[in-house]
C-alpha cells in the first residue's frame, strides 16, 4: 500500500471516541491498517462499524435464524432486500426497516425518509414498489409532544408515499408509556420483479464505471447512522437533527424509473441504495460483496454546498442517491438513460481488481482501506454480549391477580373503556391521510392483512401484515416473540394466505445493558423457533439497538412483517359480519387464563404485569391450515384474529365494520372478565350461513380444533347475554372518531 495519505485532522483515541467507535475498536483499526487512520479513514471505520451499519452486537444471533428456503432468492442480509419466488417467473421483494432516532428528532423528515430509504431498497433489486406497511409506536397519547410526534411521522410518511406514488395498504399504530421518549417507526416496503431482472449489490469487472446516480451530496445526515441511530438520547439529542435527512419523493420517482430502465436495459452490473453511511456503505459493501475494490475521486461527485471535506462527502447521508457499477462498454446507454428521466449521473471513479478503497480529494489519497476491514462478514467486529435474565421477570410473573378482585368489575363499563382505548380504537385519521389505492393493485377488504392483487400474475395476490405485542415481548421474551410469528400467520390466513416468508425489525434499548441483550437473545430464539415451525424464513430486515433515554427503555418490540401468497384473489375473506342469520364460531381454545399483558389490565389498572398468554404451534399450525382450505372453499364469510383486548372486543370490530350488522352471543357460563378480556392465543371467530354449518364443523373436526357455536348475526344491536347489550352505531361513533377526539 501507499503511505502517503493526507489527513486533515491528526487521528487520536479522543477522535475515534468522537466516531461513535470504542477504545479497543480503534487498537483494532491501528492493527489492521499497521498504521494511524486518516481523519477520513477514521470516519468511515465509525460508520461502518456502528451498530446501524455493522450489527456487531446482534449478528451472531441473527445468523441462527432460518434464512433460507427453497423460495428465497437470496439469502437473508445479502442484498438490499429479500425475494421470494412466486412462481411464472416472478418473485416479490420486501424488507421492513427502522427510522427511530431520526423520528424522535425530526419527526416528519424522519419518517418520510424512512420511507424513501426502504423504497430504494427494494427497487435497487430490480422490483417496482407496489406496497407499503408501517408499525408504529409512541407514548402517552395525552401527552403534547406524543401528539407532536404522532402528527409529524404519519404526516412525512403520507407525504413521501403519496407523492412518490406507492400505496400505505396496512400497519399499526400502539401506544405505551416507555414510547414517551423513543417513538418506533418501522417502514415495510413490497415490490415486485420479473426473476430475470433481479438486480444485485455486487461491484464486478475490472476497470467498469462507478457512478453515483441521483441527487447530489450535501452535508445532511452525517453521523445518521453512527451518532444518531446508534446511541441512546441524552439531553443533547434535540441539537442533533443537522444528523437527520432530507428526502425529496419526486426526486426519487424519477430515480426508480430510471433505475428499473437501467436494470432493463442490461447495463448494470451492480447497484446498491446509498442510504446509512452514505458513498462509504454503497462503496465498500459492493466492493466486498465482489471480492474487488475501488479507486473514487471525490472531486467528481456532485455537491450542494461549496467547501465540504473528503470525510463529509463519504458520510452524508443525502437521500436519492444510488451507487451503481455499468458495463464499461454501456456507459454511453446508462447515460442517454438518465438523461431521458433527468436523473443527474456523474462517473466517480472505477472497480479494481485488488479488494482496496483508494479514495482521492484535490489530488490526495485521504483514505485506503481493504474493503473487507469495514464490513459485515469481514473484520468488521462482532461480539457476545453478557447476557442476564432481568430482575423484574420473576417479581411479575408472581403478580396476585386476586388482589384486583376482578369479580366486582362492572361488565358493561369494563366493555366501553376498553373499546375505547387508543389501541382498540380506529386508526382511520392515520390511515385517512394515505393513499391506499394508488397503482389500483390493492383489493378493497377490511381484514386482519391486507391483500394486493398481482396484475402480473391473474389471479394470483398476496397478503401483508405487520405485528408485534412489545407488551407480551416485556412479559416474556421468548414466547412474546414467538406470539408475534404465530399472530402475523393467523392475520394473513384470516384473509386466505398461505404464509410464506417474514421479515423483521429488531428494537431494543442498550446492548451493553446485561438485562437487555437477555430480552433480545430470548426474543430472536423464540422468533426462530417459530419461523422454522411454520417454514417462514426470515429474508431479511435490521436491528435498531439503543432505543432508550434517561428517562425510558422501550418494551422489546422484535416487530414482524409477514408476506402471504393467495392463489385467486376472488377467494379472500374480510372480518366484518356480512348477513342476518349467520351462526358465529368461536375457533379455537378459549382457555379463560390470566389477564397478563392484556389490554384490560393497562386500561382499568394502568398495569403491565404478570405473564404473556400461553401458545400451542401446533394448534396455531392447525388453525391456519382449516382457514386457509375453508376460505378457498367458501365455507365462511368473515374470520377475525382474537388478539387484542380478547373475545368481547374482536366481536365488536366484526360489528363495527359492517353494514349496522351486530351479533347476538350467548356464552356456555356467565360472562366475567377473564372470559371476555383474556387474549388467549390461537382463537378465530369466523361466521358461516346456516347451509355451510355441516361442511363447517366437519372441516373443524378433521383438523381437529376446538370449537363452540357462540351466537348468531343480527341487525343494529350487539349484544352477550347476561353482560351487556349495545346499539352497533353507538359503538362505531366510539370506534372510528374516538381517535380524532383525544388528538383534538
Amino acid at each position: 500500500m501507499e503511505n502517503q495519505l493526507y489527513s486533515e485532522i491528526e487521528v487520536d483515541e479522543k477522535v475515534a471516541q468522537d466516531c461513535g467507535l470504542t477504545l479497543e475498536e480503534y487498537q483494532k483499526i491501528l492493527q489492521l491498517l499497521g498504521r494511524k487512520p486518516t481523519y477520513t479513514e477514521i470516519g468511515i471505520f465509525g460508520v461502518m462499524w456502528s451498530e446501524h451499519c455493522s450489527y456487531k452486537n446482534s449478528i451472531k444471533m441473527i445468523k441462527t435464524l432460518p434464512r433460507t428456503g427453497p423460495q428465497l432468492l437470496v439469502s437473508a442480509g445479502e442484498e438490499n432486500a429479500g425475494a421470494v419466488d412466486i412462481g411464472n417467473g416472478y418473485a416479490i421483494c420486501f424488507k421492513i426497516e427502522s427510522h427511530n432516532h431520526p423520528s424522535a428528532v425530526e419527526p416528519f423528515q424522519g419518517a418520510a425518509t424512512g420511507v424513501g430509504g426502504i423504497l430504494r431498497d427494494i427497487f435497487s433489486m430490480g422490483a417496482r414498489p407496489i406496497a407499503v406497511l408501517d408499525s408504529l409506536r409512541f407514548g402517552n397519547i395525552n401527552l403534547d409532544k406524543t401528539k407532536f410526534l404522532l402528527k409529524g411521522v404519519v404526516s412525512g410518511i403520507a407525504h413521501y408515499g403519496n407523492c412518490f406514488g406507492v400505496p400505505t395498504v396496512g400497519g399499526e399504530v400502539f401506544f405505551e408509556d416507555c414510547y414517551n421518549d423513543n417513538p418506533l417507526v418501522n417502514v415495510m416496503a413490497v415490490g415486485i420483479v420479473r426473476t430475470d431482472r433481479l438486480a444485485f449489490a455486487k461491484s464486478k469487472g475490472v476497470g467498469n464505471p462507478v457512478c453515483i446516480v441521483g441527487s447530489s451530496t450535501g452535508r445532511d445526515g452525517i453521523h445518521g447512522a453512527s451518532l444518531l441511530a446508534s446511541q441512546e438520547f441524552t439531553e443533547d439529542s434535540e441539537d442533533m437533527r443537522p444528523t437527520v435527512q432530507v428526502g425529496d419523493p419526486f426526486a426519487e420517482k424519477l430515480l426508480l424509473e430510471a433505475t428499473l430502465e437501467l436494470i432493463k436495459s442490461g447495463v448494470v452490473v451492480g447497484v446498491q441504495d446509498m442510504g446509512a453511511a452514505g458513498i462509504s456503505c454503497s462503496t465498500s459493501e459492493m466492493s466486498a460483496r465482489g471480492r474487488t475494490g475501488m479507486k473514487i475521486n471525490l472531486n467528481l461527485v456532485p455537491l450542494r454546498e461549496p467547501d465540504m471535506t473528503p470525510y463529509e462527502i463519504m458520510l452524508s447521508e443525502s437521500q436519492e442517491r444510488m451507487l451503481f457499477v455499468f458495463d464499461k462498454n454501456h456507459l454511453d446507454k446508462a447515460i442517454e438513460i438518465c438523461k431521458k428521466w433527468d436523473v443527474p449521473i456523474a462517473q466517480i471513479g472505477e472497480v479494481t481488481e485488488d479488494g482496496i478503497l483508494h479514495i482521492w480529494k484535490d489530488g490526495k489519497k485521504v483514505a485506503e482501506i481493504e474493503a473487507d476491514n469495514l464490513v459485515l462478514g469481514g473484520k468488521a467486529p462482532q461480539y457476545d454480549q453478557l447476557a442476564i435474565e432481568p430482575k423484574y421477570l420473576e417479581e411479575l410473573h408472581r403478580f396476585d391477580f386476586s388482589q384486583l378482585n376482578l369479580e366486582t368489575i362492572n361488565i358493561e363499563e369494563s366493555f366501553i373503556k376498553v373499546f375505547s382505548s387508543p389501541n382498540i380504537i380506529s386508526k382511520r385519521w392515520v390511515y385517512e391521510q394515505y393513499d391506499h389505492q394508488v397503482r389500483t393493485n390493492t383489493v378493497r377488504i377490511v381484514g386482519d392483512a391486507a391483500v394486493l392483487r398481482l396484475k402480473e400474475l391473474p389471479p394470483k395476490g398476496i397478503a401483508l401484515t405487520t405485528d408485534c405485542n412489545s407488551r407480551y415481548v416485556f412479559l416474556n421474551p421468548y414466547r412474546g416473540a414467538v406470539i408475534a410469528v404465530a399472530e402475523a400467520a393467523r392475520n394473513v390466513a384470516c384473509v386466505g394466505a398461505k404464509p410464506i416468508a417474514i421479515t423483521n425489525c429488531l428494537n431494543f434499548g442498550n446492548p451493553y445493558n446485561p438485562e437487555v441483550y437477555w430480552t433480545f437473545k430470548q426474543a430472536v430464539i423464540g422468533m426462530g423457533d417459530a419461523c422454522r415451525f411454520f417454514d417462514t424464513p426470515v429474508t431479511g430486515g435490521n436491528v435498531s439497538f439503543h432505543n432508550e433515554s434517561q428517562n425510558y427503555a422501550i418494551f422489546p418490540t422484535p416487530t414482524i412483517g409477514m408476506l402471504g401468497i393467495i392463489d385467486d384473489v376472488s377467494k379472500i375473506c374480510s372480518l366484518d359480519f356480512k348477513n342476518e342469520g349467520d351462526l358465529i364460531y368461536l375457533i379455537g381454545e378459549n382457555k379463560n387464563e390470566e389477564l397478563g399483558g392484556s389490554e384490560f389490565l393497562k386500561i382499568m389498572f394502568n398495569l403491565v404485569t404478570g405473564n404473556a398468554p400461553t401458545i400451542d404451534l401446533v394448534l396455531e399450525k392447525k388453525l391456519i391450515e382449516f382457514l386457509i382450505t375453508s376460505i378457498q372453499k367458501g365455507l365462511i364469510t368473515s374470520a377475525h384474529d382474537c388478539s387484542e383486548g380478547g373475545l368481547a372486543i374482536c366481536l365488536a370490530e366484526m360489528s363495527v365494520y359492517s353494514n349496522n350488522y351486530g351479533a347476538l352471543i350467548e356464552l356456555d357460563e356467565t360472562p366475567n372478565v377473564g372470559l371476555l378480556f383474556n387474549e388467549s392465543q390461537g382463537r378465530v371467530v369466523v361466521t358461516v350461513p346456516e347451509e355451510n354449518e355441516q361442511l363447517l364443523v366437519h372441516q373443524l373436526n378433521k383438523y381437529n380444533l376446538p370449537f363452540k357455536k357462540i351466537g348468531v348475526v343480527v341487525k343494529d344491536i350487539f349484544e352477550i347475554k347476561k353482560g351487556f347489550k349495545f346499539d352497533v352505531k353507538f359503538l362505531k361513533d366510539i370506534y372510528f372518531n374516538q381517535l380524532e377526539k383525544i388528538l383534538g
